[in-house]
């Protein structure tokens, strides 16, 4: 699962709010999103997870309810801007060949609600979608370890949780916290390293968590939340045209050079496994990147990696750190026109004033 980095600028969230609201109402964002410095300009999307229940109360960073996410297609079909499946984006924005306002739309991990909530909305518009596949949970019926434990202790609803039934040693925290989920989390972890927990002994631990924090585990299960595709799943999106790229087998970028070749490599022979072939294009999980990876991406064959650093990407760009705009529960519509716009991307500057508009007046120079 990928943090969300705020993006570095001296100007707050309500500032920014309130100044592209003014651009707005004055014609700078029509100006910025029909200008010839847009055209050069790709905004990459990224989405983690669609709710299929209250999933973006816990995580308001990687959920969305569906209804925010088919408002954000909404903006876009009505904005008239070209979507473009992920490799045609990038064959095109380093030919400088992009169409008017290009946008790709991308999703990480996997997990089902892409196929149960994203997918219908995505049809609905009849926009592509590319989907960065971790594949070492896909056919398991069961959630993501890590997800699924800070789920079930927000779930539960209570202040202090000791582990001593589960491990046998007293280690409280306060779960009302992200602090202290987390720091329950490590502790689970730690006993499952020791104690050499894989695959559906780490599903019993995470069983054992909820019936001792009043959880209905089962209904999880049943649900699908926090699960990954299933590999039937997966060969039926892309017999539909959902491209599958590479997120790493495991979701981790080691910082060896062997045992990162070992997560593309596993993961690309994953994804042939499940029928999708030519696997080229790379996200980094958790947004982590090093400059030390990106020969190491070279030599796999990758062609594009996308970043969780908000920007957009132009001809310049380093094709192995594109960047990208997380869209979250906590992004306002106004915000999101001003990226489909370009305009966000000033509004990231210390100096506004010309920066907003020198650009724009010399790209439309006949």
């Amino acid at each position: 699962m990928t943090p969300v980095r705020a993006a570095s600028s001296s100007l707050t969230r309500v500032a920014r709010r309130t100044i592209t609201r003014v651009l707005r109402g004055t014609g700078v964002l029509s100006l910025c999103r029909d200008s010839a410095w847009r055209q050069r300009r790709l905004l990459i999307l990224c989405y983690h997870g669609i709710s299929l229940d209250d999933e973006h109360l816990w995580n308001p960073e990687l959920y969305v309810k569906p209804e925010h996410f088919e408002s954000r297609l909404r903006m876009i079909a009505d904005g008239g801007y070209t979507v473009l499946p992920l490799d045609e984006a990038v064959q095109r924005l380093y030919a400088d060949q992009l169409p008017p306002r290009s946008v790709t739309l991308t999703f990480d991990d996997g997990t089902y609600d892409f196929l149960a909530a994203a997918l219908p909305i995505l049809k609905q518009y009849g926009f592509p979608a590319t989907v960065y596949l971790t594949t070492y949970y896909v056919g398991r019926r069961a959630p993501v370890f890590n997800t699924a434990v800070q789920y079930v202790l927000w779930k539960s609803g209570r202040r202090l949780v000791d582990l001593f039934p589960i491990t046998g040693a007293h280690d409280e925290a306060d779960v009302s916290t992200r602090l202290g989920r987390w720091h329950i989390l490590a502790s689970l972890r730690r006993f499952a390293n020791t104690h050499r927990l894989h695959g559906e002994q780490e599903d019993a631990l995470v069983a054992a968590l909820a019936t001792l924090v009043g959880v209905d585990y089962n209904q999880i299960l049943d649900s699908r939340l926090l699960q990954l595709l299933s590999p039937e799943e997966v060969g039926a999106l892309a017999s539909q045209g959902v491209r599958f790229e590479l997120h790493t087998h495991r979701h981790r970028t080691p910082s060896n050079r062997s045992l990162f070749l070992q997560e593309i490599t596993d993961n690309r022979e994953r994804l042939r496994a499940l029928g999708v072939d030519q696997a080229r294009h790379f996200c980094y999980p958790s947004g982590v990147h090093r400059d030390e990876m990106l020969p190491w991406l070279s030599e796999s064959g990758i062609r594009s990696a996308t970043t969780t650093d908000p920007g957009m990407a132009t001809v310049r760009s380093e094709p192995l750190l594109l960047p990208r705009l997380v869209d979250t529960s906590v992004m306002s519509s106004i915000e999101f026109e001003g990226w489909l716009s370009g305009i966000s991307t000033f509004l990231l500057r210390k100096s506004l004033g010309n920066a907003i508009l020198a650009p724009l007046r010399r790209a439309n120079k006949p």
